[in-house]
């Protein structure tokens, strides 16, 4: 039982020294720009994906979030670890009140029906 504890403590500490020092705050529901860094041959360049981030799973290092588009009539979603080295950054550029912490609904909807309102700024 002791070397457990003594593993669960060493994986703890790992866990908060490989998280980012200051994550970015965003929610479901609100439309971001992921600036992710791509590797190819020996250069490395930045490329953004904007949209809608439709879902958050997971706790600490291990925590993802999906970002959905249409891109030319066709739904694209990619899953992103939020602690992931290749993220350079996440830029929110728009806030949706939404009243789930899920948002795979939109997957069915399309043109207007998949606008969310914006949230009102205090």
């Amino acid at each position: 039982m002791a070397s457990s504890e003594v593993e669960q403590g060493a994986a703890a500490t790992a866990n908060e020294s490989a998280q980012r020092s200051e994550p970015t705050k965003f929610a479901v529901g609100d439309t971001v720009k992921v600036h992710q860094k791509i590797r190819e041959a020996d250069k490395e360049r930045i490329q953004v994906f904007a949209g809608t981030v439709i879902a958050r799973k997971g706790r600490g290092i291990s925590s993802t979030f999906t970002v959905r588009r249409v891109s030319h009539g066709v739904g694209v979603e990619k899953v992103f670890p939020v602690q992931s080295p290749n993220l350079a950054r996440i830029e929110v550029t728009r806030s949706s009140h939404v009243r789930r912490s899920k948002l795979y609904f939109l997957r069915d909807l399309g043109g207007r029906q998949a606008r969310l309102k914006e949230k009102l700024q205090a």
